[in-house]
C-alpha cells in the first residue's frame, strides 16, 4: 500500500498521467464531433488532436520546473525529453502515418488483381501529429501541470 501512496504523491508522475488522460479524452471527443461517430479506439490510439504525447511530457516538465526549479536536473531531463518527443511526433511519426495512407490505398487498388495483397489488417494511419496538434497538447500539458502543482 505504501508504494501506491508514494506514487500518488509524485506530482511529476501524476501530472504526466493526467496530461495523457485529458488529451486522450479530448481526442476521442474531437474525433466523434468531426466524424459523427464514437470511436473508443481513439481513447487509446496515437495521432489526432491534441497530442497526448505532448500533453504528457509538457505536464511532467512543468511539474518538475515548479517542484525542483528551472536549474534542476529533473527539469532539464523532462524538458529535453519533451523536446525530443514532440519533434519525433511531428517528424518521423507524422511521415509514417502519411505513408500508411498511401500504402493502404495501393493495397486496396491492387487487391482485386492479385491475392498477394490480401492483408488482414490495414496499416495504422493515425501515428503522428501536425504542429498544431503538438502545440495544443503542449498547451494542455503546461496548463494541467500548473493546475495540479500550484
Amino acid at each position: 500500500m505504501t508504494v501506491i501512496y508514494e506514487l500518488m504523491k509524485n506530482k511529476v508522475l501524476v501530472s504526466g498521467a493526467c496530461g495523457w488522460l485529458c488529451a486522450q479524452v479530448l481526442k476521442m471527443i474531437f474525433y466523434a464531433v468531426m466524424n459523427r461517430k464514437l470511436s473508443i479506439e481513439r481513447l487509446f490510439g496515437d495521432g489526432g488532436m491534441p497530442s497526448g504525447h505532448s500533453a504528457t511530457v509538457c505536464a511532467m516538465a512543468t511539474a518538475a520546473c515548479m517542484h525542483y526549479g528551472v536549474g534542476s536536473f529533473e527539469f532539464a531531463i523532462t524538458a529535453m525529453v519533451a523536446i525530443i518527443v514532440m519533434h519525433d511526433a511531428m517528424g518521423v511519426r507524422l511521415e509514417t502515418g502519411r505513408q500508411a495512407v498511401v500504402i493502404n490505398q495501393m493495397i486496396d487498388l491492387f487487391r482485386p488483381i492479385s491475392d498477394k495483397f490480401d492483408m488482414q489488417e490495414r496499416l495504422k494511419e493515425f501515428v503522428g501529429h501536425t504542429p498544431i496538434q503538438v502545440a495544443a497538447g503542449a498547451v494542455l500539458g503546461v496548463a494541467l501541470g500548473i493546475l495540479i502543482n500550484r
